[in-house]
């Protein structure tokens, strides 16, 4: 029960002190402006690339900012809980902030490429970046930009450290994971083409599991795992064992948002149902569904038109799947902890904690 009154410490929000990414979050955003300055440097040395530049200089300052900077914090914050202080000089933090920048660029490297995917319309509170007016599907190189520059970043900040290549097999492997677990998402819902067979839970882990946790879990703590000198396979899996978990609950948390999330708060108007995605949602429905019910999905599923989107919601409230959400989230919450006193050591339970204290109960 240690896990839990350490988690419920963890939890009174009112006493920054106790959250560190409210803490670090400043040093953070004010480390952009570095970021963009080195990326940008070459526009002075050779005067002929400019114009290239200055357009960099707009995509990152439109799509690197203004979400919740979890992922980056998190290479930063276990970073601080791996290193004892004596070893974390100003070199070392400005490289952990750098690496967590990295996070965050392949982050906007993933959401420009998706938001064209899914037709979406809003990012964090403002339009899309293709849907802007003059940019359209230049959007695309835009994108691979974004992706260039996490390996520009980490030679001109981490090539001397004995940890270089891990970091750059590791930002590859994750790209490579999430780019499958998007291939699973497209191929599982074509547009226009409703097959309710597919979506069935074992495909949904397999998408959320690649798609979703590797980058967005396993990634950042096994950047700062890197850093902090801890390579070893063992120490990995485990580590990657409870990030996984928390990564599913993470997506099942976001496709509830999607539909149930309040747009002012969440930043986004969510598409899922109208892109006939496998979301946690709709496999729920199919399991509860009675025959009636499932023809309903089959006719309104996948579609545009506004009331088609409202018969499907309404369906999800019949079969009450705010109130199976609730319950899954708790029961989610129990396996966690669980994992987490299984698997934590030898790393601090704390980065585990910290990382549940941020995902639970979220609202955008």
């Amino acid at each position: 029960m240690y896990f839990r009154a350490l988690y419920s410490s963890l939890r009174m929000n009112g006493n920054q002190k106790l959250d560190p990414y409210a803490q670090e979050k400043q040093n953070f955003i004010q480390h952009f402006s570095q970021i963009v300055k080195v990326l940008t440097e070459d526009g002075t040395g050779h005067p002929e690339i400019g114009d290239a530049i200055a357009r960099l200089k707009e995509v990152l300052e439109y799509n690197a900012v203004g979400g919740k900077y979890q992922r980056g914090l998190t290479v930063l914050i276990a970073y601080r809980q791996l290193v004892e202080p004596g070893k974390q000089d100003a070199d070392s933090l400005r490289r952990a902030l750098t690496v967590g920048w990295c996070v965050e660029l392949l982050q906007a490297f993933f959401l420009v490429s998706d938001d064209i995917m899914d037709s979406s319309l809003t990012r964090r509170g403002q339009i899309c970046w293709y849907q802007k007016p003059g940019i359209g599907l230049d959007a695309i190189n835009d994108a691979l930009l974004l992706e260039a520059c996490i390996y520009r970043v980490l030679r001109l900040y981490c090539r001397e450290q004995p940890y270089y290549l891990n970091l750059i097999e590791l930002f590859l492997q994750s790209s490579y994971q999430t780019e499958l677990g998007q291939t699973l998402d497209l191929i599982t819902a074509p547009q226009g083409n409703v097959d309710l067979s597919r979506f069935t839970e074992k495909r949904y882990k397999s998408i959320v599991k690649y798609k979703t946790a590797f980058y967005s879990f396993y990634l950042p703590v096994a950047a700062a795992m890197y850093m902090a000198g801890i390579d070893g396979e063992k120490e990995h899996a485990s580590a990657r064992k409870i990030l996984l978990e928390m990564g599913e609950f993470f997506q099942v948390q976001d496709d509830y948002l999607d539909l149930f999330g309040d747009p002012s708060v969440t930043g986004k108007i969510g598409t899922d149902i109208q892109d006939n995605k496998c979301s946690w949602l709709v496999v729920q429905c199919l399991q509860r569904a009675s025959p009636e019910q499932r023809k309903v999905l089959q006719e309104n599923y996948g579609q545009k038109e506004a009331e088609k989107v409202a018969r499907v919601k309404a369906l999800y409230e019949e079969l009450e799947l705010p109130a199976v959400f609730g319950q899954y989230q708790e029961d989610s919450y129990g396996r966690l902890m669980g994992l987490i006193e299984q698997h934590s050591a030898p790393l601090p339970p704390a980065i585990f904690l910290g990382l549940a204290h941020k995902i639970y109960k979220r609202k955008k």
